[in-house]
């Protein structure tokens, strides 16, 4: 039977705190935490589930337990695409990875749940309501404390009444950072930052 997630369920929140916690290394759990509590905040403000939004922020790092060569070989061996570029910046398929391990050992089963997971590191073109809440809250999460205009984005999560206008700015400022000091930008994210400035 598939989970509607429409109804919340304490033991299962409690057991996924519980196996999250045991999984990653303390700061990302606690990254974690603030992920599932900012994109709870962002739901109810925008009318996605708040239940499967703190799923998804809760989970949506769970492969990071996993270094770039594995996260490869793990990808490989369950078929999971590994494009050149991910081969070459491999902790981009935590996200992938993720997806399916939130399937198979956290056992969720709600589609839109996976793909938020699978699509919080780069985004992409026509992103759904859950994906977008998780993208941005990724970004201004409360421990995060480095990426340029963070206030300036939190305020606009919160204050402004279309989702997009955050997310465009997160994307901006990611393309800028990635493209000055790393080279590592995927043309997914850059793609879909053209999708959302054309609309």
């Amino acid at each position: 039977m598939v989970k509607i997630y429409s109804k919340y369920d304490e033991k299962f929140m409690f057991s996924l705190y519980d196996k999250l916690q045991k999984e990653l290394k303390h700061k990302r759990f606690i990254h974690s935490v603030g992920v599932a509590g900012t994109a709870s905040s962002l739901a109810m403000k925008y009318g996605e589930s708040v239940y499967k939004a703190q799923i998804a922020g809760l989970l949506h790092d769970c492969a990071k337990c996993y270094d770039d060569e594995e996260l490869i070989r793990l990808c490989r061996k369950n078929n999971i695409e590994v494009t050149s570029f991910e081969e070459e910046h491999g902790f981009l398929l935590h996200a992938k990875y993720g997806a399916h391990m939130a399937r198979i050992r956290y056992a969720i089963e709600d589609e839109s749940i996976l793909s938020a997971i699978r699509w919080h590191t780069t985004g992409h073109e026509n992103m759904t309501l859950l994906e977008k809440i998780i993208y941005i809250s990724d970004y201004i999460e409360p421990s995060r404390n480095k990426a340029p205009n963070l206030d300036r984005i939190r305020y606009t999560a919160f204050n402004e009444d279309d989702i997009d206008k955050s997310l465009l700015m997160i994307m901006k400022d990611t393309i800028e950072y990635l493209r000055k000091d790393t080279g590592s930008l995927d043309t997914t994210t850059e793609a879909a930052y053209k999708y959302y400035s054309n609309e």
